[in-house]
């Protein structure tokens, strides 16, 4: 089978686009986040989207409408965490760790009542890209503008607060309101992966890409460039692999991310073998 007779399935079509609009969010966002140390708020987040589906299957709410349940709850759930931390004198890890396991707590609670774990929700733990509807298309479309629009009017803010917050605060920027709007942004991002690479791959997608381009990148703008495309090309190439080789499509966007970031570790350390030679 070759390309063209891929594409002209629809359900490849979708998958392609959703996959690839949330991909680039996720890889974009992940620089933000790995940058000041909040990389696993990713998987703290996926944790409480499992029990945010939970309680969509348990009101028999499925595929777009689950979404929908969700996002407020993880929404809700990012703004915990950063109070938590502002509030509490907690680290971010910490406070990621409290609000994990009150979400997976929460979520296997829920799946109990309503019966365990059926295929629905394993659907969601382990991705199913390849079932994606129209409608849960045109949400992550939605969605990726409004990211989109919120990350180009505030990048210069999230700029500064990633690198020296102290001085970000001195310098007038709001960074509550700053730490307020990645937090959110993760917090729509991981929604939208839940169907890309499930539950609990999401934070693969938001740190693979990332530590990928901070091997090879020499500026900011790159680092989030290099992200972005590698995050598009692993979707894209996971869709056609797993369906020519019938394997997990989450699991082989996850695996490629991780053979680019070994192939960006083996360049950096020729580049800089070979600099050390030339000196």
């Amino acid at each position: 089978m070759n390309v063209i007779e891929i594409l002209s399935y629809g359900f490849i079509q979708r998958a392609l686009l959703a996959g690839t609009l949330i991909a680039v969010l996720c890889s974009v966002l992940g620089v933000f986040l790995v940058l000041r140390r909040l990389s696993l708020i990713g998987d703290g987040l996926a944790h409480v989207t499992f029990g945010g589906t939970a309680i969509a299957l348990s009101l028999k709410l499925y595929s777009a409408s689950s979404l929908l349940v969700s996002l407020p709850v993880v929404m809700l759930s990012s703004l915990g965490i950063l109070k938590l931390t502002e509030k509490a004198r907690l680290s971010g890890d910490s406070a990621i760790g409290i609000v994990s396991a009150l979400g997976i707590s929460a979520g296997i609670i829920l799946a109990s009542v309503g019966g365990g774990y059926n295929v629905d929700l394993l659907s969601y733990l382990f991705g199913n890209i390849l079932s994606i509807t129209t409608q849960e298309v045109g949400i992550a479309a939605a969605l990726f503008c409004v990211v989109l629009l919120l990350l180009s009017l505030y990048f210069n803010d999230l700029l500064a607060i990633t690198f020296d917050e102290e001085l970000a605060r001195v310098s007038g920027i709001r960074t509550a309101t700053i730490n307020a709007v990645l937090v959110l942004l993760t917090a729509l991002s991981v929604v939208l992966a839940m169907k890309l690479v499930g539950i609990m791959l999401i934070s693969s997608l938001l740190i693979l890409p990332a530590v990928s381009a901070l091997q090879l990148a020499r500026s900011f703008k790159a680092c989030v460039v290099l992200a972005a495309l590698q995050g598009g090309c692993s979707v894209v190439a996971g869709i056609f692999l797993s369906f020519i080789t019938n394997l997990p499509t989450s699991a082989m966007i996850v695996l490629l991310n991780l053979l680019f970031f070994s192939l960006a570790f083996l360049v950096r350390r020729y580049l800089n073998h070979r600099s050390k030679n030339s000196n």
